[in-house]
């Protein structure tokens, strides 16, 4: 598994020498504006606005509306979904993301994706993009097909991808991805979704 890494590593760092603070590569990270979105999501998904699940639920389309990172197909289904529902949907939609964030991971997780499963929209983009944006150097943003390559990649059997999004395949995931990123050049570890990328990019 290293010497694959370090294999990708090695192409990637010969074209862009200062890794993720290479100027070719922040020229396509600027246009993520991820930092922009992280000091929005610390805002809107404060603590203490959860008892306020209206502002939650409208917090929530706002950033999945302007995230570059979320297909545009799925951003006006997610807004009329969640505009038609009822209070104590809602309700229950900011009780599953105050988990998520703030208490019980799994239970959130899982809470959010049964809410969702009924507009068709638990999607592993939509249910991991505020986690990601809220703590970028710990949780990841999981788009399917740059998951597919890179558990194809490295031939890791015993992680199985699937489209229905699990939380165990979200934490067995995740701590294959941390272990890569201990041993990465510390020019590609900034930021996960930035990780991520350069595999994505590396294997292309």
């Amino acid at each position: 598994m290293i010497e694959k890494l370090k294999d990708l590593e090695a192409e990637f760092l010969e074209h862009y020498p200062k890794g993720l603070e290479d100027e070719e590569i922040l020229k396509i990270v600027k246009r993520f504006k991820s930092e922009k979105f992280e000091q929005e999501c610390k805002e809107l998904f404060k603590k203490e606005n959860f008892p306020q699940p209206e502002l939650i639920c409208s917090s929530f389309v706002k950033i999945v509306s302007k995230s570059p990172l979320i297909s545009l197909f799925e951003k006006p289904k997610l807004r009329d979904a969640i505009n038609s529902m009822g209070i104590y949907e809602k309700d229950m939609f900011s009780l599953a993301l105050e988990d998520l964030l703030y208490g019980n991971k799994k239970d959130g997780f899982e809470s959010l994706s049964e809410i969702l499963i009924e507009y068709k929209l638990a999607k592993w983009t939509i249910i991991t993009l505020v986690p990601y944006y809220l703590n970028r150097k710990n949780e990841y943003f999981i788009k399917p097909t740059t998951t597919k390559d890179i558990l194809k990649y490295f031939e890791i059997n015993t992680i199985v991808y699937k489209p229905k999004v699990d939380y165990e395949f979200y934490k067995e995931y995740k701590k294959f991805l941390d272990n890569l990123k201990k041993e990465a050049d510390s020019s590609l570890t900034s930021d996960n979704a930035g990780f991520t990328g350069f595999l994505r990019m590396s294997l292309k």
